[in-house]
């Protein structure tokens, strides 16, 4: 990358930004799912759970798997970062990104439980598969990061939609310590923010 990216800009954690739906989703989706299990719906409940069991795995699976060749390859090219960075508190990342998406965030419990007058509790089963997988994700992450000794950030204007999306020219690096989220994007305890790259 060039020294473009080392100037001064905004850094969120790319793992952060992995993690940020995942408890929503495992949360509403379990709730949703609860709700679902006592509907008959058309199916019936027995139907709709091994249903719900399926499409948990596979949205667990494909939620973990998805970009992850793109992760990998963004990683092994990033670069570090320059002093001059700001990087962004863990909160405040997974905030952007919720606010960013807060309609489709605010239709999918509803729906999944719409949905279980069909299929009972599939969709919630749903919804937490795909929370299940990011959280997995965020922490093949972690493990990626310890392995390397560096922390992953990207570019806030580059990682609006996604930090493996086409738009973004590669990740920077800073130390293990850098920052107030552990490696895998987890709440660091007694963190405190570090604004330089250079730790």
């Amino acid at each position: 990358m060039g020294n473009s990216n080392n100037g001064n800009s905004t850094l969120a954690r790319v793992a952060v930004i992995v993690r940020a739906p995942a408890g929503w989703l495992w949360w509403a989706g379990l709730l949703a799912a609860g709700i679902g299990a006592a509907l008959p719906g058309l199916t019936g409940r027995r139907i709709g759970v091994y249903a719900g069991a399926a499409l948990f795995v596979v949205a667990a699976a494909a939620a973990f798997g998805a970009r992850r060749g793109r992760y990998a390859r963004l990683a092994r090219a990033a670069s570090r970062a320059g002093k001059s960075v700001f990087l962004q508190d863990r909160a405040v990342t997974a905030r952007t990104w919720r606010r960013g998406r807060r309609w489709w965030l605010a239709l999918a419990f509803p729906a999944a439980v719409a949905s279980s007058l069909a299929v009972p509790a599939a969709g919630g089963m749903l919804l937490a598969g795909l929370g299940a997988g990011l959280w997995a994700k965020a922490r093949w992450l972690g493990d990626l990061e310890r392995r390397t000794g560096g922390l992953l950030w990207v570019r806030t204007e580059w990682a609006k939609g996604s930090p493996a999306a086409k738009g973004v020219r590669g990740y920077l690096t800073t130390g293990l310590a850098a920052g107030d989220a552990a490696p895998g994007g987890a709440r660091r305890p007694a963190a405190r923010t570090a604004v330089s790259a250079a730790s």
